[in-house]
């Protein structure tokens, strides 16, 4: 398995303003320690819940951020930017600290998911990259984990989604989500390769094409991939063509090539995969699967399964790494804490919760969660800390998190939802409290800024 993220990129991947502030820092001499969160504001429609991904590339970038001679060239030509404060840049690392949820990690509104605390021209500089990780893998993640909760665990689930993903990095990225969620695996190589994953292939519709007749097409691909014969059977018609597989697939087997299955792309699914079964199974073929894809998602999945329709297999792809019904989260990375104070944000629709923040889960009797309190951090609460400590002075505390690892606490957090929460209408709304002493901290960060703009009033 290769790394799971690159040795390096450009600290230039990045919006203009993160470098005009940190320019702006430097002029006024501004660099004490800052806390940044990155949380959201409440859930998309029809969403009961989300969950966390993008942490490992979000340490992977921190890890590695610094500036080559090209970047400090690039920013001098711009002619934004003073000689001095580019020769600060020379040499840079980040040094900060960084806490937050493990990726997997069930969450909802209000509640950080991550927070950086350093030097405010390190944690400023980071915070378009860092949410433009975390809010893709995320809302990639949440959507996969509605399909995996639609299949109750009786279906093989393969991300599909490389070809119409937003972008090579997306295409990758998705896969890797959407197998954190509880995904089988993923059609995309080097996302296998990459990050660990099972892959899956089957055929394209050009090999039936570009053969005389599909009886040959099947054949020839069955003894090219004698251990992994996946045949895609609705070019033309499929009926007709479950009924040469059959014919082909017995007298392969007498030669020790067995078909493992046929893939279903088009029309109406259900009806195809029945009439399919019907067939395979009469000619004594109750072993090969049938498989199935074609703008599918959750709400697909669970009609299919609902109606009993014979599918052992689902690809899903577009609907699920553009996240399709819900592109977006109203997510955001905002100053909590600059120079040992207090700060929140008071916009109207946008304001924040100011401190460092700790979010604290609490489970019911038979397992589930029921409830969760966002508090300072450092103070204490009934529960399950979310989040946790994973880098200091810009250096982990641990080996990276196995992806596998990963997957299991998701496994174990979808197992844990309250059942109302686990349907894909929306239901009730889960619980999050805000203790009272952080109520009171944001008192006390409204006074202290209505006491400096009186004073600066008053200059």
């Amino acid at each position: 398995m290769m790394s799971e993220g690159a040795t390096s990129e450009s600290p230039l991947l990045t919006d203009l303003y993160e470098f005009t502030m940190m320019q702006a820092y430097f002029d006024s001499a501004m660099n004490d320690t800052a806390s940044f969160e990155f949380f959201v504001r409440k859930l998309p429609p029809g969403r009961n819940f989300l969950m966390a991904a993008g942490l490992e590339q979000v340490l992977v970038y921190l890890e590695n951020l610094t500036f080559s001679a090209a970047d400090l060239s690039l920013l001098k030509q711009s002619g934004h930017f003073s000689g001095a404060f580019l020769r600060s840049l020379e040499g840079f690392r980040f040094c900060g600290e960084v806490a937050a949820m493990p990726e997997g990690t069930v969450f909802f509104p209000d509640e950080p998911i991550l927070r950086i605390t350093a030097p405010i021209r390190e944690a400023q500089l980071v915070e378009s990259r860092v949410m433009n990780l975390l809010h893709y893998e995320t809302i990639v993640a949440s959507k996969a984990a509605r399909v995996v909760l639609a299949g109750q665990g009786r279906t093989t689930l393969v991300d599909f989604g490389l070809r119409r993903a937003h972008g090579a990095e997306a295409g990758l990225l998705s896969a890797r989500a959407s197998y954190l969620a509880g995904f089988t695996g993923t059609a995309t190589l080097l996302a296998g390769a990459r990050f660990g994953i099972p892959t899956f292939g089957t055929m394209a519709h050009s090999y039936v094409q570009a053969h005389s007749d599909e009886q040959s097409a099947f054949e020839s691909f069955a003894r090219s991939q004698p251990d992994n014969a996946t045949l895609l059977i609705d070019t033309y018609d499929t009926e007709a063509a479950a009924q040469k597989v059959a014919a082909l697939a017995v007298g392969l087997r007498a030669e020790g090539i067995f078909v493992k299955a046929v893939r279903l792309d088009s029309g109406d699914l259900g009806d195809h995969a029945r009439k399919v079964r019907a067939i395979l199974d009469g000619a004594g073929l109750r072993d090969i699967g049938i498989f199935a894809s074609g703008n599918l998602d959750e709400y697909r999945v669970r009609d299919l399964l609902s109606q009993d329709a014979p599918i052992d297999g689902f690809g899903v792809g577009t609907r699920m790494n553009t996240s399709a019904d819900s592109p977006y989260l109203d997510c955001a990375y905002k100053l909590t804490e600059y120079a040992g104070l207090p700060r929140r944000k008071r916009s109207e629709g946008k304001a924040t919760w100011p401190g460092r923040k700790q979010s604290w889960r609490r489970y019911s009797s038979d397992g589930n969660m029921c409830g969760d309190t966002v508090t300072l951090d450092g103070e204490t609460c009934e529960g399950t800390p979310l989040m946790q400590l994973c880098m200091v002075q810009g250096r982990r505390l641990a080996a990276p998190v196995a992806l596998s690892t990963s997957r299991g606490h998701a496994a174990h957090e979808l197992a844990a939802l309250p059942p109302a929460l686990r349907k894909l209408e929306p239901g009730s709304t889960f619980p999050v409290t805000i203790s009272p002493s952080l109520i009171e901290l944001a008192r006390t960060a409204d006074a202290l800024g209505a006491l400096a703009g009186a004073a600066a009033g008053s200059a």
